[in-house]
């Protein structure tokens, strides 16, 4: 099946890439979700002003990338969650609770999408997130989870 991407894919591609999939992931997960839209000859047009949009959106975010990686090596964020005696949380620090505590430390809006949370956080201490600030710059930030 041949669709047109709408918004980034993590493995797949990002918005205007015209991609190659199984049916029944693009059926099912990339259509239903409003990733991608199936691809006709009209939708050439689409691809092509797609990319343009993303190419302006690129060429600023380059000079700012480095700087707002900077900042997010630099900040050191706390999220405080509940816990047992032995450390072990109750639940998990989802990538929803990495941003709001990224935007409590002042540190730079980051969109959710652009977080990995590298190994699940399920005890306290320092644990790795990375941030996709931009696909040439990559900010590792180290998240401490205290008790609340």
């Amino acid at each position: 099946m041949k669709l047109i991407l709408t918004h980034d894919v993590n493995g797949l591609g990002a918005p205007g890439d015209v991609v190659d999939v199984k049916d029944g992931y693009g059926r099912n997960y990339l259509l239903p979700n409003n990733l991608a839209t199936a691809w006709t000859k009209g939708g050439e047009k689409q691809v092509a002003s797609i990319k343009r949009a993303r190419q302006v959106r690129e060429v600023r975010d380059v000079e700012s990338a480095q700087q707002i990686k900077a900042s997010l090596e630099g900040l050191t964020v706390k999220i405080p969650a509940r816990a047992g005696e032995s450390g072990r949380l109750f639940g998990a620090v989802t990538v929803t609770d990495v941003v709001e505590a990224i935007s409590a430390a002042g540190g730079p809006s980051v969109d959710k999408r652009k977080v990995t949370i590298v190994n699940a956080i399920k005890t306290l201490g320092s644990h790795e997130v990375e941030v996709r600030v931009h696909p040439e710059a990559l900010a590792n930030l180290t998240v401490s989870v205290v008790k609340a």
